[in-house]
């Protein structure tokens, strides 16, 4: 087994600290395993969140993940990483909490992040739970606005089961304002994507909304 580079590299600070008599040594340890620490509480909140998907259970120790993560990654001055995991906090409180109140200052703080990090990925997640906010609110132009910038940044990075996925909310928005046919047009690609990356959840979701909308 390959070991993280990190953990390997605070194994050293430990040896220069009690062998070397580094007194710094363990101030840049702390920093590698802070930074390991981040990174398994971001993955692991992403797995407790994908199970809640899958089971509809909510798991307390979702919102502490992404929590600790945010924090550490703050503290590391990781502006890609915090904002990954502040996206995360907020999607957890839109989705397994419907509560958009929390929700939506989460996204835009993460809009922010990602958007100084260059992170176009979390950037196009946020603008996704942006948008479907403002369409539960109603707003269905701004809905549009947010979800079709996302699915332009989706496009440039080559992420089609995202892209597809954005584009079933398209549809739904669509079908809302009455364009019927633009709907229909939005989920025949959309099934085309998912089903050339073997994305059957995404698939799924197509069928779900053709039926929802009552295309045949």
């Amino acid at each position: 087994m390959t070991a993280d580079p990190r953990l390997a590299q605070a194994e050293l600070l430990y040896e220069r600290a009690v062998f070397g008599g580094d007194s710094s040594a363990p101030a840049s340890a702390d920093q590698s395993l802070d930074a390991v620490e981040a990174d398994l509480a971001l993955a692991r909140g992403r797995v407790v969140h994908a199970r809640f998907l899958e089971d509809r259970a909510a798991d307390p120790r979702e919102l502490q993940l992404f929590e600790r993560a945010a924090e550490l990654y703050a503290r590391l001055g990781d502006l890609r990483g915090e904002g990954e995991a502040v996206f995360w906090i907020g999607a957890f409180h839109q989705v397994v909490r419907s509560d958009a109140e929390a929700a939506v200052p989460a996204f835009e703080r993460a809009l922010d992040l990602a958007t100084r990090a260059g992170d176009r990925l979390t950037t196009s997640y946020a603008l996704r739970h942006i948008g479907f906010a403002e369409h539960m609110a109603g707003r269905l132009d701004r809905a549009r606005g947010h979800l079709e910038e996302s699915t332009r940044l989706r496009r440039e990075l080559g992420f089609l089961p995202g892209v597809a996925a954005n584009l079933i909310g398209l549809a739904h928005l669509a079908a809302q304002q009455e364009r019927r046919d633009e709907a229909a047009a939005l989920l025949e690609e959309a099934t085309e994507l998912a089903g050339t990356t073997d994305s059957y959840g995404v698939l799924r979701w197509a069928t779900e909304a053709r039926e929802e909308i009552g295309l045949p």
